[in-house]
């Protein structure tokens, strides 16, 4: 790749999602240097702008919305007249990649079928993000990620032991449908250049989530029986969990037995580490409430800090808890520019997250902010489907665009 160029430079991307999961798809492909144009409801918009507080200061979007919107253009566009409908169909001529979240009659009334987004574009990779997917039973029901996160398996591994399902504490299915949906539209892209034509993607919140799982998934699979919460301690490694100290918390992930051996030595429980029930974690697993019920008041008599300094040295990994707002303003969040600063069209400074993607020897590419509604939908017309000013003001007489 030239110096200075992202890989996806000159990739046209038409987001016609909503609320997370193709929002998400859509930034990661506009972080990595893609035009991205987000068509939205004249008037309304995306749901997520009006999904606070908190919204940023003097007007500003949703902190929701700005976190998966940044970067992109904003087009309003009607889809309910028909000349709205003509105008998603010149946008998808152009477009190299298409993601939607539509319901399955909703996608049909729209045009976004696979076999007449082919007809309009045979190069287009298009991505249908739904809660289950477009076939099976429940094809036709909307996803919504707490649902998803209850009927995948994920509520009932998560959670104290003893206590109730708990969701995780982010629209996790959302957010990893999206990451399944960038890369799907990226291996489409390949298959493209490769020859072999455009691509339909079906990409489920249920599949996705489900697919998550993994280990658990699998052990369910090869054992047969149901998987019981552990909280915050792992269902395969002993131990692997947080701890109270004497002033917070503080996380030990020990993963093998050198390392338990290391940790006893610290802590001055030597004959832990002999102890048959516990030398191998094979027997630390087995022998779980017994081991656990030692360390915890070990633990709790010293503080978070001087645990730390005890273990450093040693290369048991352990971590404090740490509270969201410190970590975006540690030193390496802010080394690997995981907070970075924007300026929206009318003139508010705020900050975003960035992305994770980083490409060697390559300057990070520029963060846009997240656009107002129909900020861009004139010069997107012009750039992209070579709209005039007097058929552009025609649209707008009749409010087809905004």
């Amino acid at each position: 790749m030239m110096p200075g160029v992202t890989p996806l430079l000159g990739i046209r991307v038409l987001d016609l999602s909503r609320v997370l999961a193709g929002p998400v798809c859509c930034q990661v492909l506009a972080e990595l240097g893609a035009d991205v144009v987000k068509v939205e409801r004249p008037g309304l918009g995306d749901d997520t702008r009006a999904w606070g507080p908190p919204f940023v200061p003097d007007g500003g979007p949703s902190a929701y919305f700005a976190s998966a919107n940044h970067s992109k253009r904003s087009l309003a566009l009607d889809l309910s007249q028909q000349d709205g409908i003509a105008v998603l169909e010149d946008l998808i001529r152009r477009a190299d990649i298409l993601v939607e979240n539509f319901l399955p009659d909703a996608a049909t009334k729209y045009g976004l079928t696979p076999e007449r987004l082919a007809e309009l574009n045979p190069l287009l990779v298009s991505c249908s993000i739904s809660g289950y997917g477009r076939t099976g039973p429940l094809a036709d029901r909307p996803g919504y990620d707490l649902v998803i996160q209850a009927t995948s398996g994920l509520m009932a591994i998560t959670g104290e032991p003893d206590g109730a399902p708990m969701k995780v504490g982010v629209a996790i299915a959302d957010v990893i449908t999206g990451l399944y949906a960038a890369t799907s539209t990226l291996a489409g892209l390949f298959a493209r250049i490769a020859g072999r034509g455009g691509s339909a993607f079906d990409l489920s919140l249920f599949d996705c989530t489900l697919a998550s799982l993994v280990n658990v998934a699998q052990s369910t699979l090869v054992t047969g029986q149901r998987p019981t919460r552990y909280g915050n301690a792992h269902a395969q490694i002993v131990p692997y969990q947080v701890f109270a100290t004497s002033d917070g918390h503080l996380v030990l992930a020990v993963g093998n037995d050198g390392q338990w051996r290391q940790f006893c030595q610290v802590v001055g429980k030597a004959d832990w580490a002999a102890d048959t029930r516990f030398a191998t974690n094979p027997a630390r697993v087995e022998n779980r409430a017994a081991l656990i019920a030692l360390m915890q008041p070990v633990l709790a008599a010293r503080t978070t800090v001087a645990w730390r300094e005890l273990l450093e040295p040693t290369g048991v990994p352990h971590a404090p808890v740490v509270p969201l707002d410190i970590t975006l303003a540690a030193p390496q969040t802010l080394a690997r520019e995981m907070v970075v600063p924007v300026r929206d069209g009318a003139g508010r400074e705020y900050y975003v997250l960035g992305s994770p993607i980083h490409w060697h020897d390559e300057p990070r590419r520029k963060v846009g902010a997240p656009p107002a509604l129909g900020e861009h939908t004139d010069e997107v017309l012009r750039d992209w489907i070579a709209y005039d000013a007097a058929r552009i003001q025609t649209l707008r007489k009749t409010g087809v665009v905004a």
